[in-house]
């Protein structure tokens, strides 16, 4: 039995599977493949209608081969080995959620590509420096973060702090770790505008 599975094999196997035709569909789902997917190869450069692709779950390493890929939107990268985010630049144009919680990543080096990201889901990686973590804030459409289980949210956490230092490195961020922040300004402006007692 082989130890890994292509993506080619994936895509044949989805697609029997789905009736669709890969280079057609705008929704893929190859996660949890028996035997996992270690290597995203070039066959995912035909997916050229593609805007949600989800690989979680397998066994990947690197993020590659998204060239062709010029409608995706959501890529589900959650549950795999990935250290970096090298990669991800022929998306950065189009991206707008990256799911890629669960990996083994400790630098962001690279995630300023992703110019009209909204959404980030990246608990449980292994960020640990306020040094990596400010990197986010270049990504100007930023409103979404999951950052739990991250050594840096850890340590601040049990600080009870940590909302507060990650809200202020990011100022457009909306929601939290689930939760939706609430600044001061908002605060006093929706105490002014409402004003009358309901």
């Amino acid at each position: 039995m082989a130890k890994s599975m292509t993506v080619k094999e994936a895509l044949r196997k989805w697609e029997e599977k789905s009736g669709e035709k890969a280079s057609e569909a705008k929704d893929i789902k190859l996660y949890g493949q028996i035997p996992p997917i270690e290597k995203m190869d070039s066959s995912l450069s035909s997916l050229t209608s593609c805007e949600k692709l989800s690989l979680s779950t397998n066994c990947i390493e690197k993020i590659t081969n998204l060239d062709g890929l010029k409608n995706l939107k959501i890529l589900s990268l959650g549950r795999n080995n990935i250290k970096t985010l090298a990669g991800l630049e022929a998306v950065g144009d189009t991206l707008e959620e990256l799911w890629i919680s669960y990996n083994l990543m400790e630098n962001l080096k690279g995630v300023n590509v992703m110019k009209k990201l909204k959404v980030l889901y990246m608990s449980n990686n292994l960020v640990k420096a306020w040094t990596e973590f400010v990197r986010l804030a270049d990504l100007p459409c930023l409103v979404n973060l999951l950052f739990v289980g991250n050594p840096l949210q850890e340590k601040h956490d049990s600080k009870g702090n940590w909302r507060i230092e990650a809200s202020k490195r990011l100022p457009n961020l909306r929601k939290l770790d689930g939760e939706i922040i609430i600044r001061k300004e908002q605060e006093e402006e929706g105490t002014s505008s409402k004003g009358l007692p309901t």
